[in-house]
């Protein structure tokens, strides 16, 4: 059953969805859990506000490398959605896109057992005694260059992400911005585009020294333009640019000629309805104990970004290991009766037939 046949099939029947765990963002460090989870038969479903597993990976560089992932040298945002939504396959988790968790509510049930309801924002309701908060930090929105009726452009020749390179091929491309994610991709469209112009208010940069360097260097060789000021008027019909002006730091202004924008002005993080769960909060983040990764409210975690302790790293494979220690904990709360017994994937025959790796020996001593 695909990932969209799984969704539609639980919310055609409009009732409420009972799981064994509810995971809240479907970004790298939320769709880990299901693998840890599932390695323990829990079973869980995703909630997330975009139509696609991913979040900031698949959202905002999904073809940008990443050089930190164990065992990658480079991936991209994309591919390691990919390979994590291979991995955990064999666990069936289920999705909910284009959904966001809006309320949440205890109660106990007719055996006296303590479950959460969390209602979505278009009315999908699930009961589960565990919740996994992995929302990273929160819904990302982009910060909108205040330019007079970009509204207009929005989607068709403005831009705030790079979903695929191949949109901007033979593009005249500005981009507006000082930060890695404008000098990166001011490099990486450089050679699709049919000319390339990068807009700064000044002539230092937020970005690595490398990227700086070499775009510098793309300008002194005519591969590139580079101006210094601001975007102050958009110029064209019908949603179609077909120019900018620049005002520069003497109010002078120069008119480029371009039919792509793309402004990096950084992102917004709005944690929006968690910060109505009624859990401790700081400064919009969850903290957690380092030992299960529970928030201040027994049965709800918080994995990935969202989440805060003392020497926390806001890294992707920080958030890996956070997800395999509240896996344990969630089994604890699931199967209060049962024991909790640790196994190695590499040499335990029933994790192996759970994975579908097992040989026929395997197979028979699972």
């Amino acid at each position: 059953m695909s990932v969209v046949d799984a969704q539609n099939k639980f919310e055609q029947d409009g009732e409420t969805i009972k799981t064994d765990a509810l995971v809240i963002g479907a970004g790298p460090c939320g769709l880990f859990c299901a693998f840890e989870l599932g390695l323990l038969d829990i079973k869980c479903h995703f909630v997330d506000i975009l139509d696609r597993p991913g979040s900031q990976c698949a959202e905002l560089y999904p073809e940008k490398p990443i050089y930190d992932i164990p065992a990658y040298p480079e991936i991209t945002g994309q591919e390691l959605t990919d390979r994590l939504m291979e991995q955990i396959e064999p666990f069936s988790p289920v999705f909910h896109f284009q959904q966001m968790a809006e309320s949440l509510e205890k109660f106990e049930n007719a055996e006296g057992k303590t479950l959460w309801r969390m209602t979505t924002d278009v009315g999908t309701t699930f009961e589960t005694p565990v919740i996994i908060i992995a929302a990273g930090g929160g819904s990302f929105m982009p910060k909108k260059p205040p330019i007079p009726g970009i509204e207009e452009y929005e989607g068709t020749s403005v831009f705030y992400a790079v979903r695929k390179m191949e949109q901007f091929k033979d593009k005249k491309i500005l981009i507006v911005g000082g930060g890695d994610s404008a000098l990166d991709w001011t490099l990486n469209l450089l050679p699709l585009s049919k000319s390339m112009a990068l807009v700064h208010r000044r002539d230092s940069f937020r970005a690595h020294l490398d990227s700086v360097n070499k775009m510098q260097a793309k300008v002194e060789s005519g591969e590139m333009n580079f101006h210094m000021g601001q975007v102050k008027e958009l110029k064209g019909e019908n949603g179609q640019l077909s120019s900018v002006i620049i005002e520069h730091k003497d109010k002078t202004t120069t008119e480029v000629e371009c039919d792509t924008l793309l402004p990096f002005f950084g992102l917004t993080m709005k944690l929006g309805p968690i910060a109505n769960f009624g859990l401790n909060l700081n400064e919009n983040l969850i903290p957690v104990d380092t030992e299960k990764f529970e928030t201040s409210t027994n049965g709800i975690f918080a994995v990935g970004d969202i989440n805060t302790y003392p020497g926390k790293l806001k890294l992707i494979l920080s958030g890996f290991h956070e997800a395999a220690l509240m896996s344990r904990q969630a089994f604890r709360i699931i199967n209060p009766d049962a024991k909790l017994k640790f196994e190695y994937t590499t040499s335990s025959s029933s994790l192996k037939e759970k994975l579908d790796v097992a040989d026929d020996k395997e197979k028979k001593q699972a």
